[in-house]
């Protein structure tokens, strides 16, 4: 195995575990390719085949990796719970979740969390609508700031510093024609949503879904996550948006109040 000088200063350290340190790499490899990866996949760990089976092996054992039947490995949901819980650190889902539902239940949609994660948001989870064509979005999914409107209510709540220097580490990457393009542009939607208290995605990374979200503050006023509203275009008209404004702002306000 062919070692990096990084590497070699890190496994020269005899306080460390190389082994422990090289099944971490294959975690983070991992996280990389939610959809997984075949042992053929991983040569750019420079593990031996044999090695790599057996770490492989040990982590399909413990949970924290699964064996699909197309031979690929992926992360299992024990690891990433593992991460949503430290994601998670003022404990939002579990208060959030009943009225998540709560907020399905009323609005007929799927409702989801996400938080900040650096210059991006993730998703946490999700209340499922029972509708036959609805949206979902796995827990762990990263999206951009700019064009979702989690993003956009966790933002516009933030302390100005943290705002700014945010808004400008954005990459503002055009998905659709209604996508924010720049800072600017961002800047002056926000002041809306800071006035309105809720946000809108009107197809700006997919031009067939609509959102509607709303912040969900700590004890100190600090915007900790945001839940909103996802639906298809096709039910989710301009008309169905003001109404579903009304509901997402109702509950997420209620969150908050779970964490006062």
């Amino acid at each position: 195995m062919k070692k990096t000088a990084p590497e070699k200063d890190f496994l020269n350290n005899p306080y460390l575990v190389p082994a422990l340190y090289r099944g971490l790499k294959i975690l983070e490899l991992l996280s990389e390719h939610p959809a997984g990866l075949p042992i053929s996949g991983m040569s750019s760990l420079g593990l031996p085949p044999a090695s790599l089976y057996r770490m492989l092996m040990t982590l399909q054992e413990c949970r924290y990796v699964v064996k699909e039947a197309n031979e690929h490995y992926r992360l299992s949901r024990k690891i990433l719970s593992l991460g949503y819980n430290a994601l998670d650190e003022s404990g939002v889902i579990e208060k959030a979740l009943p009225v998540m539902r709560k907020l399905r239940d009323a609005s007929g949609e799927t409702v989801l969390a996400a938080v900040l994660y650096g210059s991006e948001g993730v998703v946490l989870e999700q209340a499922v609508s029972n509708q036959a064509v609805k949206v979902t979005v796995q827990p762990g999914h990263h999206f951009p700031l700019h064009t979702a409107a989690p993003g956009k209510t966790i933002l516009a709540f933030l302390p100005e510093d943290e705002r700014e220097k945010l808004l400008e580490s954005i990459k503002y990457t055009v998905f659709t024609k209604a996508s924010i393009s720049s800072a600017d542009a961002m800047r002056k939607e926000l002041a809306e949503v800071a006035k309105s208290g809720v946000a809108y995605d009107r197809g700006e990374e997919l031009e067939d879904i609509r959102c509607v979200g709303a912040p969900v503050f700590n004890h100190a006023g600090y915007p900790v996550a945001a839940i909103w509203i996802s639906g298809p275009a096709s039910r989710m008209g301009s008309e169905v948006l003001k109404k579903h404004a009304r509901l997402v702002k109702e509950y997420a306000a209620e969150i908050s109040a779970k964490l006062r």
